[in-house]
């Protein structure tokens, strides 16, 4: 089911709880579609970077190859807010010192410098990144998969689409207004009216911001391009977030297409994993009643460290012949 999955889709959104493995599962969904002969973007949007070190590799902002197959691949990239914030307003700091007379320049850098700590800075940069990549990997990849931030940044995350999108193209109509009284003004006046290239490069920044948004909003909200994939544990508190996450999910309107149930307890090795393999099936009895027929994947609890190729292929295998 998983694998059909990421062979029907553009982009696989995996998110849950923290702490229940979703970088992992990321990595292994990645895996699977690379051995399957997919092209993969492998994309951490979590703060707290986990990929790296389930690759065992060195990451970046921009792309590494960190599986390559006979007719697959897969490269990762960690997201660095700070980087796109400081690319943001380095061309933002351009453009005004264009814009404005020079006795303006430290005040207006002031003022940038104080919104680039400013509340929001980070997800709206995160955002900026993910609705880039979405953009440019039509033909690069086969499929992106995000691993994302625990549950409530992601789904604030996913909300600031439809928003920005919106605020940008407020933005530009009240510009455009703007721009039509001001040549109003220079018609009646008798002035020539020149269109600096400055303002209409602001203007080509701005469309372009607009239509990123707009692309990716439409892409995560299209079932047949988008699917999300929620990862817990046979546990009281993240299967209780889980069902709260697909309801919210839900009322984005993205479709959560799967859940995978993590770390499985063995029901044949001992009295205390079997005590606890039936305390796992009363939260899982839940689980299956509120989600109705979404597809769940369940995972054996696996032994050793899962980091490098070799033990995210195992964990690929389990995914992919998992399914209630």
């Amino acid at each position: 089911m998983l694998l059909a999955l990421a062979r029907s889709r553009r982009v696989l959104f995996v998110g849950g709880k923290g702490g229940v493995g979703k970088t992992s599962v990321s990595a292994a969904l990645a895996v699977a579609r690379a051995r399957d002969g997919g092209r993969v973007l492998l994309v951490s949007t979590d703060p707290a970077h986990n990929l790296g070190h389930v690759w065992d590799r060195e990451l970046s902002d921009e792309a590494v190859r960190v599986l390559s197959l006979e007719r697959g691949s897969v490269d990762a990239i960690e997201i660095d807010p700070q980087s796109t914030i400081d690319r943001h307003f380095a061309s933002v700091a351009a453009t005004m010192r264009r814009l404005l007379p020079d006795r303006l320049h430290a005040s207006a850098q002031q003022h940038l410098d104080q919104a680039r700590s400013a509340p929001g800075s980070h997800e709206s940069a995160v955002l900026e990144r993910v609705a880039e990549l979405i953009a440019s990997s039509r033909d690069a990849y086969d499929l992106v998969v995000f691993d994302t931030a625990p549950s409530g940044h992601t789904l604030r995350l996913l909300a600031l689409p439809e928003q920005l999108s919106s605020w940008t193209g407020t933005l530009l109509a009240s510009r455009d207004r703007s721009e039509r009284f001001a040549a109003a003004a220079r018609g009646i006046v008798g002035v020539k009216d020149e269109a600096p290239s400055a303002d209409a490069e602001l203007r080509r920044t701005l469309v372009a911001r607009r239509d990123r948004f707009a692309l990716m909003g439409s892409v995560v909200t299209d079932a047949q391009q988008s699917s999300f994939v929620v990862v817990t544990i046979a546990e009281r508190l993240p299967v209780a977030e889980s069902i709260d996450v697909m309801r919210q999910l839900t009322e984005l309107g993205i479709e959560p297409a799967a859940i995978v149930v993590n770390r499985r307890s063995p029901a044949d090795a001992g009295a205390l994993l079997a005590e606890r393999r039936e305390q796992e099936e009363r939260h899982l009895e839940r689980l299956r009643a509120a989600v109705g027929g979404i597809p769940i994947a369940q995972v054996p609890l696996l032994a050793g460290d899962l980091a490098g190729s070799a033990a995210l292929a195992t964990l690929a295998e389990h995914l992919v012949a998992s399914t209630d």
